[in-house]
């Protein structure tokens, strides 16, 4: 099964290969941060794409935008550290950088077993859903061993808000 394509609301346990992705990182509030990030990375990524097209080279499908949260439950919300990131080609070896004060670097985001479940609704109503996810997590004889992502299947306003919330996990 494709992690980003599960519609189940019940948390499942799964292994995830290595993704490459194109990554930028910040600091702050969401809100805040956000934009000026997600300017910066989805214009290096779609930069790739059409450069790659225009090539003649197989090109791909923009999808599935994940948000890492190293931080998320230590600090207050307006110091929290974000991770976001775009799968990309394998093949890639360098990306295109169209906001010169924002980094969008290559990286491995790890996973191999994982823990996830499907939000549905707004990212401020996600507490309950995460706090099953643990619950889940520990009744089934794991622990988190990786930090929280989010994986965005809609746009934050679409009529329902999907989002995969996931965990690496390992057994005790």
């Amino acid at each position: 099964m494709t992690p980003s394509k599960s519609s189940s609301k019940e948390p499942q346990i799964l292994k995830m290969p290595p993704q490459k992705m194109a990554a930028v990182h910040g600091k702050g509030a969401p809100d805040k941060v956000f934009p000026e990030l997600m300017a910066a990375l989805y214009s290096s990524v779609y930069t790739l794409k059409f450069d790659l097209k225009k090539k003649g080279l197989p090109t791909f499908k923009v999808t599935g935008l994940r948000a890492r949260y190293p931080d998320s439950y230590l600090v207050p919300r307006e110091e929290w550290t974000h991770i976001i990131g775009l799968p990309i080609p394998e093949d890639t070896t360098s990306l295109p950088q169209k906001v010169p004060s924002i980094e969008v670097k290559i990286e491995i985001w790890e996973y191999s077993t994982v823990a996830q479940i499907l939000h549905l609704g707004a990212y401020d109503q996600e507490q309950p859903t995460i706090e099953r996810l643990h619950k889940f997590i520990e009744e089934n004889g794991y622990q988190i061993a990786g930090i929280h992502e989010e994986e965005y299947l809609t746009t934050p306003d679409a009529k329902v808000m999907k989002t995969i919330i996931r965990y690496a996990v390992k057994k005790k």
